[in-house]
C-alpha cells in the first residue's frame, strides 16, 4: 500500500478505536529462545495503526504484522514516537532482514524497504535483536503465528 493510504487507514483506525489481539511468540537464534509478548496486526486497519502514538514499549514486547500473501512493501514511522527495530520474515518464520527505524519528526517520512519479499514483520524496541545477537537466519515462532490470515 502507498504510505498515504496507510496513513489515512491509520487515522480511520484511531477514530474507530482499533484493538489488537494479544499473543506470544519467540525468536530463536544462536541456540537460545527469546520470548515476547506481542500485539497482532493481522488486518489492514491494524497494520495501518501499528505502534502509532505509543509512548513506550516494554523490553520484551512488540507487534507482529502478518500478511495473507508475500509482499515487498515498506514500513514508515509516521506518528511513531519510539525508535524501533523490525525483522522481516517468511511464512516459515525465517528472518530475512533486520532494520532499525527512527521516529519521523517531519514530513515526508522515509519509508524503510527491506529489499526482500516477506510475509511477516516483527517490531520491537530498537536494538532488541542486536542485544541478543540475533541476525538474519534466526527464526520466529509461537502462538501468534496461528493467527496468520489465510
Amino acid at each position: 500500500m502507498r504510505p498515504l493510504a496507510l496513513f489515512l487507514l491509520g487515522l480511520f483506525a484511531l477514530a474507530q478505536g482499533v484493538s489488537f489481539p494479544k499473543s506470544t511468540l519467540y525468536v530463536e537464534g544462536g541456540g537460545k529462545r527469546y520470548p515476547l509478548r506481542v500485539e497482532v496486526a493481522d488486518t489492514p486497519e491494524r497494520q495501518a495503526q501499528g505502534l502509532m502514538f505509543r509512548k513506550a514499549l516494554g523490553e520484551d514486547e512488540g507487534m507482529v504484522f502478518l500478511f495473507p500473501a508475500p509482499t515487498a512493501g515498506g514500513f514508515w514511522m509516521k506518528n511513531t514516537l519510539i525508535p524501533l527495530s523490525i525483522a522481516f520474515f517468511d511464512r516459515q518464520g525465517v528472518i530475512l532482514r533486520i532494520l532499525d527505524m527512527e521516529p519521523c519528526k517531519a514530513d515526508p517520512c522515509p519509508v524503510y524497504y527491506p529489499g526482500v519479499v516477506y510475509q511477516g514483520a516483527l517490531e520491537v524496541n530498537r536494538g532488541w535483536f542486536a542485544r541478543r545477537g540475533l541476525t538474519p537466519g534466526a527464526r520466529v515462532g509461537g502462538e501468534a503465528l496461528k493467527l496468520w490470515p489465510r
